[in-house]
């Protein structure tokens, strides 16, 4: 039962066509044996273009009504009374009505016919010396169906596009949704990349440095040397367990033997990164101004990874001879973080226009980093010499 439901609803015009056909057997068999003469060849013709309406209602239905219109007219004035193929303006009535992209004019139109034509067929054929209330009665039991079949048609009308629009607002919100979604996933490649680049650049350049330090001294200071591969060796640790700190979180559900991930650094592991940085070669100044306080995990984070990455750029464009200086100032509203060098400074195309051929990606992460907590940053040469990266992150007001 279903696939011949649904073989209908595929095929609408051949179930037109086939209640046309019906219809057409039973006007044939009404004029044959109702009509005589011109009357005859009259009502054939009107008969078939009935059946010509409820054929193609859904493929052209407002040229249909004009149709069905004009072979009204010509009924009346030809005198033909009510005939089977009249069931065909009960049709195209409903049809227009129901039809979401016919004009509301020929709604009207067909609202207009529904309440007049029954009415005056009645009144061409004359009342039959019927009473006034007798007649109006008839006049009224002859409209009313007509003007049902109207106002089911415009219900229905109304209910599709109601459907029309629900359909169109779930299609428009799965859209957003996937939008949000994408935007949520490049938003997570880019925190995630931001946080691969910082560890990797970081803890590699010391290693590099370490081991090219290591390598020079290897034969005249042993100490040394064993010193520098000690550095490797815990900075390497280091960087797996941040490393690890990254996986876990793209491995939802799934936990560690120790039960959390490794903390994601801060204010307080500042020092560490300070004396990591000096047993590299490169001496580092740190001071801080004002009260310290605690901070946003987001703040602290954006702190640390921006003097992480301005001092692993300053090892790498620095040249030999320079020395560093990270200050940090609590504000009552921000937090000014600022970290310059003495050195040569980096490329012009670093700073200002980044990313290109795998350059400049750190200081796109600093700019990042530090809009998404809603600050500023500024980078670039220092008057005299050097490069210099600022940045002021708000907070709230102190309490």
């Amino acid at each position: 039962m279903q696939r011949l439901y649904d073989f209908l609803r595929r095929h609408p015009t051949g179930v037109d066509a086939f209640w046309a056909v019906l219809l057409f057997g039973f006007s044939s068999l009404w004029v044959a044996f109702q009509t005589h003469g011109l009357a005859q060849v009259a009502a054939a013709v009107f008969s078939a273009g009935l059946c010509l309406v409820v054929a193609l209602r859904r493929k052209a239905p407002v040229k249909m009504l004009l149709l069905t219109a004009a072979i009204g007219i010509g009924q009346l004035i030809v005198g033909l009374g009510t005939n089977p193929g009249d069931a065909a303006m009960f049709v195209i009535t409903y049809t227009v009505a129901s039809a979401p992209a016919v004009p509301r004019w020929a709604s009207r139109c067909a609202l207009a016919g529904a309440v007049f034509g029954p009415a005056l067929s009645f009144w061409r054929e004359g009342v039959g010396g019927r009473g006034p209330g007798e007649s109006l009665f008839v006049t009224v039991l002859l409209t009313v169906p007509f003007v049902l079949a109207w106002v089911l048609g415009d219900s229905m009308r109304t209910r599709r596009a109601y459907w029309a629009q629900l359909e169109e607002r779930a299609a428009r919100l799965e859209k957003e949704r996937e939008a949000q979604s994408r935007i949520a996933v490049a938003a997570e490649r880019a925190r995630i990349a931001r946080e691969l680049h910082d560890v990797v650049a970081h803890n590699v350049s010391v290693m590099v440095v370490q081991a090219d330090g290591a390598a020079y001294v290897l034969d005249a200071a042993p100490e040394q040397t064993r010193q520098a591969l000690e550095t490797i060796s815990g900075t390497g640790r280091q960087a797996l367990a941040e490393m690890r700190r990254l996986l876990g979180v793209l491995r939802t559900g799934e936990q560690p033997e120790s039960g959390e991930y490794v903390p994601q650094p801060g204010i307080e592991q500042l020092a560490e990164l300070m004396d990591q940085v000096r047993s590299t070669g490169l001496p580092v100044d740190f001071r801080t101004v004002g009260e310290p306080r605690e901070l946003p995990s987001s703040v602290a984070l954006t702190v640390y990874r921006i003097v992480q990455e301005a001092l692993t750029n300053t090892r790498k464009h620095g040249g030999p001879h320079v020395g560093a200086t990270v200050r940090l100032a609590y504000r009552d509203d921000d937090l000014d973080l600022l970290v310059e060098d003495d050195g040569r400074g980096a490329q012009r195309e670093l700073y200002e226009e980044g990313g290109s051929d795998g350059l400049g990606h750190g200081l796109i992460g600093m700019r990042e980093r530090v809009g998404m907590v809603g600050g500023t940053l500024t980078a670039g040469p220092r008057p005299g010499g050097g490069f210099r990266v600022s940045a002021v992150l708000p907070l709230k007001p102190a309490r």
